[in-house]
């Protein structure tokens, strides 16, 4: 195992971390989509937290440690397609540290919208997350600003604490799907399942226009791979992380690709049982349990919903089965 993910001390600490912006987030048995799935299905419900997703939990302890090291910037950098920047612009106005997010062009205008409300500086560069990401790092090496990585151990003490609060309040669950975008998610719940000594199993979820990891888990190396998903942009990730993979590959027990089309349902799905809105990778969670619902007859199924950032926009052409 890693030395890098956190224990049951670190999850502790980070969790009181957390808690000073707002408390453990529900998770809920929707006996409607337990009833579709023909399994108990609960849903940690991280689209309530102040930015709609999980990501804030890990900003609030980034640069918590940060602090108690005597590091704290004048400036961070970071990339995003949304929910990791509004995080890291949460927690930068908090410590009072300027904050630039660089997004691909053409990204999510909510989401651009309420990173600035944060008071981001928001800039636009690139053709997809990785370009977006590269020159986050040569921005932040040009101006001597600290680079938030996506994927990093004290991103993952906090986001940590989902898991935690979830595993805790479900002790009885069999198995629970994690999406994988950069990885911080579906490692945080490896994390906290063996800080627990939890033996629910672990599913991930990509996008199958976004198989980088999947690929990469199969070659047991990094593999690059096209991302042409339109719809899970959390998870529209081109080159996974090597840290994260390592995490990964012996702790997963195995990984599901879920098309746009499948998540489109599943967001139709979620605002029809729980009327609660799901954007693309919010939703990518149920599409991998709906996916494999055969198998699950029975069990004690858990699902995240992990954000609910999606624009108007294309919520809107979703529910009206538009393409």
């Amino acid at each position: 195992m890693p030395h890098t993910l956190p224990t049951l001390a670190d999850i502790e600490a980070a969790a009181q971390v957390v808690y000073r912006e707002f408390p453990a987030t529900p998770q809920y048995r929707w006996a409607t989509l337990s009833q579709r799935l023909g399994a108990d299905c609960w849903v940690k419900h991280e689209n309530h937290t102040p930015v709609g997703a999980f990501k804030i939990r890990g900003g609030l302890t980034y640069f918590d440690q940060l602090k108690q090291r005597g590091e704290m910037p004048r400036e961070v950098i970071s990339a995003t397609r949304g929910n990791h920047g509004q995080s890291i612009g949460w927690a930068a106005r908090a410590h009072g540290v300027a904050c630039s997010i660089v997004v691909p062009l053409g990204n999510s205008a909510e989401k651009n919208a309420a990173m600035r409300a944060l008071g981001v500086n928001l800039i636009e560069h690139g053709a997809d997350f990785q370009e977006a990401r590269e020159h986050a790092m040569r921005l932040a090496a040009e101006r001597g600003a600290h680079m938030v990585p996506s994927y990093h151990k004290d991103l993952l003490r906090g986001v940590s604490t989902c898991w935690w609060e979830f595993f805790q309040a479900v002790p009885q669950l069999n198995v629970v799907y994690v999406p994988i975008g950069q990885g911080s998610g579906a490692c945080s719940a490896i994390a906290a399942r063996r800080a627990l000594g939890h033996g629910a199993r672990i599913v991930g979820v990509v996008s199958a226009h976004a198989t980088t990891y999947a690929d990469s888990i199969a070659a047991g190396r990094v593999v690059e791979a096209p991302v042409t998903t339109e719809l899970a942009d959390g998870m529209a990730c081109r080159v996974a992380d090597a840290a994260a993979l390592d995490v990964l590959m012996p702790h997963l027990d195995h990984v599901v690709k879920v098309s746009d089309d499948e998540v489109a349902q599943a967001i139709r799905t979620i605002f029809a049982d729980t009327h609660n809105v799901a954007e693309g990778a919010g939703a990518a969670s149920f599409a991998a349990a709906w996916q494999e619902r055969e198998s699950l007859k029975g069990k004690v199924v858990g699902t995240t919903l992990c954000g609910g950032n999606v624009d108007s926009e294309v919520f809107a052409k979703v529910l009206a089965n538009a393409n």
